[in-house]
């Protein structure tokens, strides 16, 4: 869609009573400064036990390790059951092209998954320590503050807009979102930038922006929380006599697949390969599990991510091999 490459496989029979999906991605982060790698950055280079090169964590590794898991299940697979592969080529970016635009034509074409595993990378620092069974939802909120340029010897020609947005941006930044709740972290809330463009030190300048980003767990929904910044953006106008804006952009509600069967079966399946039950976590940034939640139950696993998006991205190869196991476990014991 609008350019982006995106693949849809499925075997077996359209519509069968029980559809195993996955989801994964493609498109890869910069490499940044080529200089810095000891390796081609592209190059796939096998050296000292690892596969080295941008995306081998993240995660076409992933993706590799299932579509051959895929292909032994299938050569022994019994009667009336159906994979499904869905994957895309915009996931780092701002995904609107992507896992979206497959799940609409899925849902144009009468094509439906009863379960999906999302294959990111999902362990911190050992193999099988977790899983996910949601994430946070990200909103970032865009502020200007307006006020009257000029001259910093005599302030009171003019109209300073940096105190007001600095007290609205304290204020947002010392409030407690909550506590956490049964299944996630408290929410977070950074405050990103500052910026007033106006390189003179002796001028005022006539606005001033700010971002904040709030990573939000199942409390609160992008609504909510958009409703409350304007509270406060208001407050903080009302108190200094600046007139301010704010624009919001959503990049994902928070979700929670409760732990239920499909999750039990992910973690008995990594158990059985790797000797460790993995941590149900909703930890981390936001993935494409976020749209697929509204098509189907959806857990999260995958490799180590250790070295993701970092210079000298790797993986160890066993740890590939051992979760092409893993996911032929998960078929297998999905469909037993």
């Amino acid at each position: 869609r609008n350019g982006t490459s995106n693949l849809f496989a499925r075997y077996g029979r359209k519509g069968a009573n029980r559809t195993l999906g996955f989801n994964g991605h493609t498109d890869v982060v910069p490499v940044g400064n080529t200089g810095d790698w000891s390796v081609p950055p592209f190059g796939a280079v096998e050296k000292d036990g690892y596969l080295w090169g941008r995306g081998s964590t993240d995660m076409k590794s992933g993706v590799a390790a299932w579509v051959a898991a895929a292909v032994d299940f299938v050569a022994e697979a019994p009667d009336d059951v159906a994979l499904i592969l869905t994957i895309t080529g915009d996931e780092e970016g701002d995904a609107t092209d992507g896992t979206t635009a497959l799940l609409d034509w899925m849902a144009a074409n009468g094509e439906q998954m009863t379960a999906c595993v999302v294959g990111e990378p999902t362990c911190p620092n050992h193999m099988g320590e977790m899983m996910k069974i949601g994430r946070r939802g990200s909103l970032t909120a865009f502020f200007i503050a307006r006020g009257v340029q000029g001259h910093s010897a005599y302030p009171h020609r003019a109209k300073n807009p940096v105190p007001a947005l600095a007290r609205l941006m304290a204020r947002l930044d010392t409030h407690v979102l909550d506590e956490g709740t049964a299944h996630f972290d408290a929410s977070t809330l950074a405050v990103t930038t500052f910026d007033t463009g106006n390189p003179a030190t002796n001028v005022i300048p006539a606005e001033c922006r700010a971002t904040v980003n709030i990573r939000f767990n199942d409390a609160h929904d992008a609504t909510g929380l958009e409703a409350w910044l304007r509270e406060e953006m208001g407050r903080a106008a009302g108190e200094t006599g600046i007139a301010m804006e704010l624009r919001v952009k959503v990049t994902g509600e928070s979700f929670l697949t409760p732990p239920g069967a499909l999750s039990e079966l992910v973690a008995a399946s990594v158990k059985a390969e790797t000797g460790v039950t993995p941590e149900f976590s909703t930890s981390g940034g936001t993935s494409d599990a976020r749209f697929v939640k509204d098509h189907c139950p959806v857990v999260e696993f995958g490799l180590v991510g250790q070295t993701m998006h970092a210079v000298d991205e790797r993986v160890e190869i066993d740890q590939i091999r051992q979760l092409k196991r893993i996911y032929t476990r998960i078929m297998r014991d999905y469909f037993a």
